[in-house]
């Protein structure tokens, strides 16, 4: 239908569409005699004549107006009737728009003026600021600001309070800029405004100041000042203002307890917190739904749950959300996952609507209970409630699913997030990071910087753990640069993460280096240098670290004391693991299962059982490592039927031995059939899958010549690991099964497994068994193929190989040949040359070792002391073996019986015997047989005799020394000695086992 008036429009959709208000609106104008009625409004003159009539009739109508569908006819009466222009009338109008709930009708009407007044848009500015409509508020001002629109002291908090919501700092701090310009920087309303604006920002320094500005701040300043101190984590500055506000004569109110409690319980400040409860209570604020929730957490922070629960029972009215959201974060914060989810349960039964908060609180709880079905269930009940394109708990769910080991749906939220903010990033870098997926989170961490999200510490600390585990040095080299470029690195939680990284890496010179740097340390930090020393090999860097600790009054903790104690081994550090014990005592840590199973260890360690024993005797709890520590401590000190009486207790006080405890046992089994036992109770105990305790059994089955069960092992064990493999090598070349250690490592390469260091170890000690120069040819190429001929171990085990196989000059070529050499490549040479006879090539490289610089040891002067030997050379070997002392060493039995041979095989007995008297400990019986057969050899009776009743006291029954001593009596021509010896071995039954001899006729012993 078609109107050639807007009179007509007015008239038809008047008389058709207007509610019963405007219909009353329409009954006044009729009855008023100066006023047309609206059908016959066809003439602007007589509207303009009847202006006031109609403006007092629409601002009756307006406050009748109790509905938002009957906003949009006044709105075209207003244009129509040219009302417009009226500033109190379509001041009237906005307000009403607002009154009832239609913002986007008052915005409609603004917008149709030119260059609105300063109360008009002061009036826009409060509805929208109430409304919380703070992007249309800013897009508003900046409209007026265009138009030339002036602004006063009423203007500018709203639209400061607007860019505070928004984080809008930069349109703030312009408006804090106009308003110095123009004056109005000196309202107090429009300060309070600017101290939330720049507290929320962070720029606390910039609040105080504008607070000091303030000749007298009032509560409202001093609050604003205090959220964003608290805000911001500055909780002592914030307890600070609150004494301000006391020394002021202000009263505390509701918006100060509510910033400030939750500071309390942080602090960890009890008494402040009940004292301010008190205080709440005293003005009438206990049962106050706004400050209950801020109660409620305060008390779960202090681990109080029965005061949390009893204060929430005694809101008997209606709860709102925020104190079912506090009741259950206080469940979750206190470890009680299921009374969270009962919690929440209940929250329901009650009619209250969870909202995004509630379900960020409780998530967490699905990571206490360790349960994926609650997580999915609450998962379910957050699309349910249609919360679950809400950032907050997108990423909480994301975090959940990631710790819950669900890697895959965590991804797939992540990926569907429309937006991600620094939280979302870092659950999804902590998931992969706890997830052992390494590489994955270096690369969301670079995706992460692609993005333009800039990382914090907890971004830092999550890829400096991955990098960690990869022992990626550049990568994590790289995130320390870009952590000291962006300040982060001077966070205690992001060095503590950059000291473990370079400590997994071996790079304890660059931990050092750190820690020195550190402008704060805590404990943590300590404990991590002295674990990365412990795992680098330098453990004397440990007690220097103590004394440091100590000058800078830092206490040991648990895990110090824990880290500490495994370096306390040895009969020397007794008295230092001793002091660490009373120290332990003294703090109160020795009741600790963990720190008592580590003393256990140190005392066995250290020599001293029955201090072991007894702390595990005292133990009023123990644990199968408790057990282990002790079973492996006897097995160390060589008490092998103490450690299976262990055993035997563990079992009958029900203590479920695993594989560590099966790994001390099958090494001190006396028997096979002790042996079996325990492989069967492994097969079980369901415990036999490790790749260990697999090579301990056959260990222990090649003890008892048990090849069959080895190979039976092997084959049924992981073959997809080298380790299983270089342990079946190893035992082969042990039983002088050399052709089957060859052909097992064939098989090895056919299996196209990657081999190490130790596998070629064992294959050159097979090639040494089988003494094959082409073998051992061939295994050089090989080794040289795949890179190993730089490994020192192997390089010195090839120049031993060649020495042996006859080839002393590939042997020398070898040598010469190694980029840098160890004692034991100088010692492997001299021993070469000795058992090629060559002694003055022995002593002419042992020179040329001390002139490098390379420092000889125990090994290096046995290798001396045997190339002397066999040359028969005297006054050299008595030079080398008196310089021992010289070097630091202190001869063990091995070197005497070198020397004591040398000695005896060129008739120095006397001397020999001298030696032997002199030993700081018990002559062994080879020693002494190969003393007593220079004896026979020298045909000297008197100091054969004295030998031999050394041995027949050291065994008795050792039927060799007998035998040895007669063929001395029948040398010299004493038959009745020689008789009467015979006698006795024929009396007592004791005869010598016969020697045989072996031929080898391609590959069969015959």
């Amino acid at each position: 239908m078609f109107f050639n008036s807007p009179w007509r429009f007015l008239s038809h959709f008047s008389l058709r569409h207007l509610s019963p208000s405007l219909f009353r609106f329409s009954n006044y104008f009729s009855s008023r005699s100066e006023v047309p009625l609206i059908k016959d409004i066809t003439n602007p003159s007589i509207h303009l004549s009847a202006g006031n009539s109609a403006s007092l009739g629409f601002s009756r109508s307006l406050k009748m107006c109790n509905n938002v569908r009957d906003l949009n006819p006044l709105k075209c009466l207003l244009i129509v009737l040219g009302l417009i222009k009226n500033e109190l009338l379509l001041g009237e109008f906005i307000s009403s728009s607002f009154r009832l709930g239609a913002p986007d009708i008052a915005l409609s009407v603004f917008r149709t003026i030119d260059k609105p007044s300063l109360f008009l848009g002061n009036l826009i500015f409060r509805g929208l600021s109430n409304r919380g409509l703070y992007d249309e508020l800013l897009n508003v001002y900046i409209g007026c600001r265009f138009a030339g629109c002036p602004s006063d002291d009423f203007t500018f908090p709203f639209v400061i309070k607007a860019c505070s919501a928004l984080g809008a700092f930069g349109v703030g701090k312009a408006i804090h800029g106009f308003a110095l310009r123009t004056g109005f920087d000196r309202n107090v309303v429009i300060q309070t405004a600017l101290i939330d604006l720049y507290g929320k920002r962070g720029h606390t320094a910039t609040a105080r100041a504008i607070v000091d500005e303030i000749p007298q701040p009032d509560l409202v300043s001093w609050n604003a000042l205090i959220a964003g101190y608290s805000l911001n984590g500055l909780d002592q500055e914030a307890l600070e203002v609150l004494r301000h506000i006391f020394e002021a004569g202000l009263k505390p109110n509701l918006s100060t307890l509510a910033s400030i409690i939750p500071v309390c319980t942080r602090l960890g400040c009890v008494s402040i917190g009940k004292s301010l409860h008190g205080y709440a209570v005293r003005l009438g604020y206990f049962l106050n739904e706004f400050l209950a929730p801020a109660l409620i957490s305060m008390y779960a922070g202090y681990v109080e749950l029965s005061t949390s629960r009893k204060l929430f029972d005694s809101l008997l009215e209606k709860k709102n959300v925020n104190v079912w959201n506090a009741m259950i974060w206080a469940y979750v914060y206190g470890c009680w996952p299921f009374k969270a989810f009962e919690m929440f349960q209940q929250m329901l039964q009650a009619g209250v609507q969870p909202n995004p908060i509630t379900f960020v609180s409780i998530l967490p709880s699905c990571e206490l209970h360790n349960s994926i079905f609650y997580g999915e269930s609450l998962h379910a009940f957050v699309v349910k409630h249609g919360v679950e394109n809400q950032l907050s708990v997108q990423t909480a769910l994301v975090s959940v699913y990631s710790k819950l080991g669900d890697v895959s749906a965590a991804e797939f939220l992540f990926d569907g997030m429309h937006c991600r903010i620094l939280l979302s990033w870092n659950a999804m870098l902590s998931g992969y990071s706890q997830n052992g997926q390494w590489h994955s989170c270096w690369a969301i961490f670079c995706e992460m910087l692609f993005a333009g999200c800039n990382p914090d510490a907890i971004s830092i600390v999550s890829v400096l753990s991955a990098c960690s585990k990869m022992e990626a040095v550049l990568p994590g080299e790289s995130v320390h640069a870009f952590s000291v470029r962006r300040g982060i690195d001077l966070d205690l939680n992001v060095s503590n993460a950059l000291l473990a990284f370079y400590s997994a890496c071996h790079e304890i010179s660059s931990c050092f280096m750190l820690f020195q740097q550190m402008t704060s340390k805590d404990v943590v930090s300590w404990n991590t240098l002295i674990s990365g020393c412990i795992h680098s090999g330098e453990p004397e860097r440990v007690l220097p670290l103590l004394h440091q600790m100590q000058n800078d009054v830092m206490k040991m903790d648990l895990v110090t004391l824990i880290t500490i104690l495994p370096t306390c081994g040895g009969s020397d550090n007794l008295k230092q693991g001793m002091v660490m014990h009373c120290y332990a005592i003294k703090t109160g840590y020795a009741s600790d299962v963990s720190l008592a199973n580590a003393l256990i260890s140190m005392y066995c360690k250290c020599g001293d059982l029955d201090s072991g024993r007894s702390l595990f005797e005292v133990m009023p709890e123990r644990s199968v490592v408790s057990w282990n520590a002790l079973i492996t401590g006897f097995r160390y000190n060589n008490q092998p039927n103490k450690t299976m009486l262990f055993f035997s207790q563990m079992i009958k006080e029900d203590e479920k031995p695993d594989s560590v405890t099966l790994l001390n046992i099958l090494p001190v089994c006396h028997t096979q059939s002790q042996g079996k036992s325990m492989h069967a109770f492994a097969v079980r105990a369901g415990i036999l899958r490790d790749t260990p305790l697999f090579t301990s059994l056959m260990v222990m089955y090649a003890r008892f010549q048990n090849m069959k069960s080895c190979i039976v092992l092997f084959e049924v064990g992981k073959k997809e690991g080298v380790s299983l493999w270089n342990a079946f090598i190893s035992l082969l070349v042990q039983m002088e099964n050399a052709e089957k250690a060859v052909a097992t490592f064939r098989d090895l390469l056919q299996m196209g497994l990657k081999r190490d260091s130790i596998t070629y170890l064992s294959l050159i000690a097979a090639c040494v068994q089988l003494n094959d120069l082409n073998l051992a040819d061939s295994v050089l190429a090989h080794v040289i193929r795949e890179g190993f001929e730089k490994d020192l171990a192997v390089s010195n085990a090839f120049v031993n190989l060649y020495a042996r196989c006859g080839s002393i000059l590939k042997a020398e070529r070898m040598f010469e040949c190694l980029l840098s050499k160890d004692a034991v490549s100088w010692s492997v040479m001299i021993n070469s040359y000795g058992l090629h006879g060559d002694c003055e090539a022995a002593l002419e490289l042992f020179s040329q070792m001390q002139i490098s610089g390379v420092r000889p040891n125990g090994i290096t002067f046995l290798s001396l002391l045997s190339a002397c030997s066999h040359a028969g050379l005297v006054d050299q070997g008595r030079v080398v073996f008196n310089s021992m002392e010289k070097h630091g060493i202190s001869p063990s039995l091995e070197h005497y019986a070198c020397i004591v041979d040398l000695l005896g095989r060129t008739g120095h007995l006397n001397e020999a015997y001298e030696t032997v008297k002199r030993l700081p400990c018990n002559p062994s019986v080879s020693l002494l047989e190969s003393l007593l057969g220079a004896c026979r050899n020298y045909g000297n009776i008197e100091l054969g005799e004295k030998v031999a009743y050394m041995l027949f006291d050291m065994d008795s029954e050792n039927p060799v020394p007998y035998v040895m001593l007669h063929n001395i009596y029948a040398a010299a021509g004493r038959w009745i000695d020689a008789d009467n010896i015979r006698s006795y071995l024929e009396g007592r039954q004791l005869k010598k086992p016969p020697g045989f001899s072996l031929v080898s006729r391609n590959g069969q012993d015959i």
